[in-house]
């Protein structure tokens, strides 16, 4: 019973820390994926999940390498700045993502994926 309260607690944690970082990433980004997703526009399904991915990994590794609530918190502040940052440098793509267009999408997925895999394995 123990175990399973200890998986409650860090994963009810970390949904609720995804879901924190799901409504500060969609309000730095100039437009409203969840919208734009409602649409059907792919590219910023594509785009969003590559930060949600992102932003998962590390989640994974502090818990997986801390097994502390707090280490976790802290970890989740940096992953998300780290999230925030890679949509910062692309930014130039929003514009071609809130058009529907894959291809920037992709790319910027794919930076933000990499960024929490580096991120990652940075955490010890």
């Amino acid at each position: 019973m123990q175990a399973f309260l200890a998986f409650l607690q860090y994963f009810v944690a970390a949904l609720l820390l995804l879901g924190a970082f799901l409504v500060v990433y969609v309000r730095v980004t100039p437009y409203n994926e969840f919208e734009l997703i409602k649409q059907d526009n792919a590219a910023a399904a594509i785009s969003l999940a590559g930060a949600c991915i992102g932003f998962a990994l590390p989640m994974a590794a502090a818990i997986y390498l801390t097994h502390d609530l707090l280490e976790m918190i802290k970890w989740a502040v940096i992953t998300g700045a780290a999230q925030i940052a890679v949509f910062t440098l692309l930014r130039r793509f929003a514009p071609a993502i809130e058009q529907g267009h894959t291809a920037p999408a992709i790319f910027l997925c794919a930076m933000s994926v990499a960024t929490g895999v580096l991120n990652a394995v940075c955490i010890s």
